[in-house]
């Protein structure tokens, strides 16, 4: 029996494949080793997950989570995950490695994440040849959710947004500034608080404001991240993740705009991870 896990600073998808090929899907919250200690996953884990697996227990444990990319942050998660289950073989890898195995499958091309958080890889003969530097919320993740809800919410604290915008985010959220800059600079998970913010986005995209707001933010990942791989416009560019999903309309008109060929758009990996390890 198998468990796989595919992990963002949101949510995190579990499938369970027993020995006949059966899959039974469960949900938990986001697991992240750059917010969350072990002791905090093993929490998670147990007050989530468990309850839902109720007495199976895995003989093995693929872990694909964001972060998850030097040996230290893969050891806070790892240790996480042992006091659990501690009998399973677990593995423990990075999200950008669970995205190119279920997009590029054996072939070669560009893996791109697009989601709360935003990274891209060039993988080949079945591993990640070259990576652009992902500098994370703070410093980079261009194009994700949280990179276009920050704008949002830039745009609506510095009173930049036309007067029938800024009206409909203070109904639809009844934030104050006190309120957006206490959960941004205090609470945990600020992108995730500010990727939801990408749902007004979406529901008022023909605004011609919001429109380039999208256009810019998306365009950013592009520069900030596939035209700095040389085989850009000679290699399929693959996209996963829940903004490259809702946003595929942008996404497609800004590739053309660069020459570049999309192949797949997928909402999640999780299908291309269970034909893999099946």
């Amino acid at each position: 029996m198998k468990l796989i896990a595919d992990s963002g600073a949101t949510k995190t998808d579990w499938c369970l494949l027993d020995d006949n090929g059966a899959e039974t899907i469960f949900k938990t919250q986001g697991i992240s080793p750059h917010y969350q200690t072990s002791e905090e996953i093993t929490a998670t884990v147990k007050t989530e997950l468990l309850p839902q697996l109720k007495d199976l227990v895995p003989a093995e444990l693929f872990f694909y989570g964001t972060g998850c990319s030097s040996y230290k942050s893969k050891a806070i998660v790892l240790r996480g995950l042992q006091a659990v289950f501690p009998d399973t073989k677990i593995e423990v890898d990075h999200d950008l490695i669970a995205a190119a195995r279920a997009l590029c499958g054996r072939e070669e091309g560009i893996a791109c994440i697009l989601g709360t958080g935003s990274n891209s890889c060039h993988f080949k003969d079945g591993k990640i040849a070259y990576n652009v530097p992902n500098l994370g919320f703070i410093l980079g993740d261009e194009g994700s959710g949280g990179y276009l809800g920050k704008r949002l919410i830039q745009a609506f604290l510095n009173l930049e947004l036309p007067t029938e915008l800024h009206e409909k985010v203070k109904a639809t959220y009844n934030l104050t500034h006190d309120d957006i800059i206490h959960t941004v600079y205090t609470k945990p998970f600020p992108n995730r608080f500010l990727a939801t913010f990408t749902k007004f986005l979406g529901e008022n995209r023909q605004h011609p404001f919001l429109a380039k707001l999208i256009h810019t933010g998306l365009n950013d990942f592009f520069v900030k991240n596939i035209i700095r791989y040389k085989d850009h416009q000679t290699l399929p560019v693959h996209f996963l993740g829940s903004i490259a999903y809702h946003f595929n309309t942008e996404l497609k008109e800004i590739a053309a705009s660069h020459n570049i060929t999309i192949g797949r758009i997928i909402k999640t990996p999780m299908e291309g991870l269970i034909e893999y390890h099946s």
